[in-house]
């Protein structure tokens, strides 16, 4: 299968006249609510031509998150489980995996939804490459996908997830990688609704690759920075 996002032309997402976009990381876990108001609040200041875009850096504690498409049902789930407006289905987040929520001007840079989603998957797969992990999009599937041969004939693991909101063309949520999440923690959940024995849960560490947050986020920023431009220095979001 040809997998059509490849060919899409991603360079029109820079802007070089926004200048360069905020970088916070909290080093503290944050709760799902308050990630979630300070995201529409920044969101609507940003489509009011109030505050510069911002890429936040974040781990939740553990918990679960319901997109649009669940229809409104939920499994029982040992830790909170929170409606959310991006699109997709229920995942997982919590200590050990990369939060990235991206509050993106996309009606300056392009407002193009089906392009920004390839373009995050771009993100993760150049942010894998730093450690010799090869990503890739599934055009059936969002998300970006790791081959597992060892453990069968079309087995693959997803290792990063992807769910996007957009209000006046400003993104909210965004992208989540796994670098040494809890993975049993995953089991309570059909992940993104995807059903088939094949396909799995995997992370930095479970594929061999002893990879701190930091080192991550340092390969995070480099992508980010080839994708949709230049980022101000990081500041750290807990000391505001």
């Amino acid at each position: 299968m040809v997998n059509s996002r490849d060919s899409l032309d991603l360079a029109p997402f820079t802007s070089p006249a926004a200048g360069p976009v905020e970088w916070l990381i909290s080093d503290a876990p944050v709760g799902y609510e308050e990630a979630l108001a300070a995201m529409e609040v920044r969101a609507a200041a940003i489509a009011r031509g109030e505050a510069s875009e911002l890429v936040w850096l974040l781990e939740h504690p553990p918990l679960y998150t319901a997109g649009t498409s669940t229809g409104g049902t939920t499994p029982a789930t040992p830790f909170p489980m929170f409606e959310t407006g991006r699109g997709g289905q229920v995942t997982y987040h919590g200590p050990g995996q990369r939060v990235v929520y991206l509050m993106l001007d996309l009606k300056r840079r392009r407002p193009d939804v089906r392009a920004y989603v390839a373009s995050l998957e771009a993100l993760i797969i150049r942010t894998l490459a730093a450690f010799n992990i090869k990503g890739e999009r599934r055009e059936d599937r969002v998300g970006v996908w790791v081959a597992r041969p060892d453990r069968g004939p079309g087995h693959e693991d997803k290792i990063a997830a992807i769910g996007v909101r957009l209000k006046r063309w400003v993104s909210l949520h965004g992208i989540s990688i796994n670098v040494d999440p809890d993975l049993s923690h995953f089991a309570a959940i059909v992940p993104c609704g995807i059903v088939d024995p094949r396909y799995g849960i995997t992370s930095l560490v479970d594929l061999g690759q002893l990879a701190s947050m930091a080192d991550l986020d340092i390969a995070l920023r480099k992508a980010f920075e080839e994708v949709f431009g230049p980022a101000a220095a990081p500041f750290p979001a807990d000391a505001s």
